[in-house]
């Protein structure tokens, strides 16, 4: 049978409207990436501070790590919170992208490691990578830990158990909360659990709204996808508000109360960080536009809109977040 006029436009129209969606995931893709390389510039500018070699490839790197981290742990989240809904269409499960995340947070971790083992620095040809050194320095095996946790991740994501990868990405949470906290620090062990808290509730945050929305246009909307977008809004608040109070006490520790304010606009840190500030406020912002929608609209799912935009929110402070790891440390005035 020839497919009608309507049914021809209905076609037309959805490769139209797949391929606008296509366009502009590459454009957040380029913008995300842009933020880590040419932020430093922006960001050092009158400061009088100086950054390492390479500072920008390595908060790209970092970028890449931080989204792997986030994907796998947002997909183990949703598809938990999914068996509470009744009647949902478990069979429709959109497809997994863990095993792609492992992939690349494997070569964004191999990456950092080999700068890692020049004494990080940029290596320019293989003899100045010195792979044995890495497991003489606490930052080389931490750097380890992170590749081989990734390749576990990755294993354990093509298994008949994929849930099992939950322990390997909580290995590279850990791992990077203890290395943004040396021991030289004043009470690293402190600094180091506030920083494991954060980047896990931020990885469930961001990778979970990625994947709840994902399964949504698999279902096709229905009240199982109502249902499921409210469950994940609920647990959506607790992880805002455990984001909020680890950031900001970990703030506070690295810049003193009474030097905040002169910082936030005199030290590449404090730029950084505000910006990320703002960015949080404005995902805050557009979770309760839709947390209203949802509750309150005629068509519950009428609250994806904002969700969407929460996304793209989410995926630049990811990539400020990646930038704020590389920068030097702020001063700490006494």
């Amino acid at each position: 049978m020839r497919p009608t006029a309507e049914a021809a436009d209905a076609d037309d129209a959805g490769r139209h409207t797949g391929a606008v969606r296509a366009v502009a995931v590459l454009a957040l893709v380029g913008l995300a990436a842009l933020i880590p390389l040419l932020g430093p510039r922006a960001a050092l500018h009158g400061t009088g501070e100086a950054a390492a070699p390479g500072v920008g490839g390595i908060a790209l790197l970092r970028l890449v790590l931080f989204a792997a981290l986030c994907v796998p742990a947002g997909e183990l989240l949703v598809t938990r919170l999914a068996r509470r809904v009744p009647d949902a269409p478990r069979e429709q499960a959109p497809r997994s992208w863990a095993v792609y995340a492992a992939a690349a947070g494997f070569v964004a971790a191999l990456g950092l490691a080999s700068v890692v083992a020049t004494g990080n620095l940029l290596p320019h040809q293989l003899s100045d990578i010195d792979v044995g050194g890495l497991y003489r320095t606490r930052d080389g095996k931490l750097a380890l830990l992170e590749v081989n946790a990734f390749m576990a991740a990755g294993l354990c994501a093509a298994s008949r158990r994929p849930g099992t990868q939950v322990w390997p990405l909580a290995a590279v949470a850990a791992a990077e909360a203890l290395r943004a906290h040396p021991p030289t620090e004043h009470g690293p062990l402190v600094g180091s659990g506030l920083t494991l808290v954060h980047v896990t509730c931020a990885a469930l945050w961001a990778g979970g709204l990625l994947y709840v929305l994902r399964m949504l246009r698999k279902w096709r909307g229905g009240r199982a996808g109502a249902a499921l977008l409210g469950l994940y809004a609920r647990v959506a608040v607790v992880l805002l508000a455990a984001i909020t109070a680890t950031g900001l006490w970990s703030a506070l520790r690295r810049m003193p109360p009474s030097t905040v304010v002169d910082q936030l606009t005199t030290t590449a840190y404090g730029r950084t960080l505000l910006a990320k500030v703002l960015l949080v406020a404005a995902v805050a912002v557009l979770a309760l536009w839709a947390r209203v929608r949802l509750r309150r609209a005629p068509d519950p799912l009428s609250a994806c809109s904002p969700a969407r935009a929460e996304v793209v929110a989410l995926g630049l402070v990811v990539a400020v977040s990646a930038l704020l790891t590389a920068l030097p440390l702020p001063i700490r005035w006494s």
